[in-house]
Parts: structure tokens; C-alpha cells; sequence
């Protein structure tokens, strides 16, 4: 189990957060809930343990209920920037799901595994075609 301490936040600093994580655990979230969420076609998560999670300031949240569960969700966001933080479960989080682009070391989170491939947008798949720009 490859092992690495992280930190990150939100946009504009208000919030932060140290964590130590597992490299195994980052995935690309293809439901429509994180398409939505992000303003993007997917979201991409590191999930880590609570015990390794350690949050300096106070995000604002939100209380989702997941369409294919029903399990309701706390989603966290910086009050003053927006940026998206986490969720986690409502009641005692034992697990956080870490949003890759407020980690400063996304570069090292590489994905593992897709899940809801079947909400992916066609496009968001293969983007090695797509004309890039530097």
C-alpha cells in the first residue's frame, strides 16, 4: 500500500487540510451528481481515513442524498471561494473523499479506477485526439 502525505485547500487559502493517503485510492467519478457538482465531466477523489485527516478552518456544507443509494452526503466547500473540499458521510465520517485539484501534489494522485462510466460523457473518455495547447 504505496503511502503519501499530502496537504491542500480551497482557491483562496481560507481553508487547508494535511492528510497521509494511499495512492491505491484515487478514482475518476464519472455520476452525473459530480459532473454537476464539479461544473466538469467528472470529478476525480482521493479517499482517505479520518484518523489521517486533518482540516484547519471551517468549510460550509451541503447535505446531498445520492440518486443510485439514497445515502445522504456532506459535501464541503470553502464559504468564500467555492472550491469544493470533500464528502463524506453525515453521521461520524470515517472516510473523506478529498477533491484532486486542491491537493498540491495531484500530479502524484494518479487515478486507478472509473466508476459510473455508464454517465461519462463520450468525449471526457479518450481526449488524446482533442488538439492541445501548452
Amino acid at each position: 500500500m504505496p503511502r503519501l502525505n499530502i496537504d491542500g485547500g480551497c482557491h483562496c487559502g481560507k481553508i487547508r487540510y494535511e492528510a497521509n493517503v494511499d495512492t491505491d485510492n484515487v478514482v475518476i467519478c464519472h455520476c452525473t451528481d459530480c459532473q454537476a457538482m464539479s461544473g466538469g465531466p467528472y470529478r476525480a477523489n482521493v479517499v482517505v481515513k479520518a484518523e489521517n485527516f486533518h482540516l484547519t478552518g471551517e468549510p460550509k456544507t451541503y447535505i446531498k442524498t445520492t440518486g443510485d443509494s439514497g445515502i445522504p452526503r456532506r459535501l464541503a466547500f470553502c464559504p468564500d471561494c467555492g472550491s469544493g473540499l470533500y464528502s463524506t458521510t453525515v453521521e461520524t465520517p470515517e472516510r473523506y473523499n478529498l477533491r484532486i485539484g486542491g491537493v498540491t501534489q495531484r500530479a502524484e494522485l494518479v487515478p486507478k479506477v472509473q466508476g459510473f462510466c455508464r454517465s461519462a460523457l463520450p468525449w471526457a473518455m479518450d481526449l488524446r485526439d482533442i488538439r492541445q495547447v501548452p
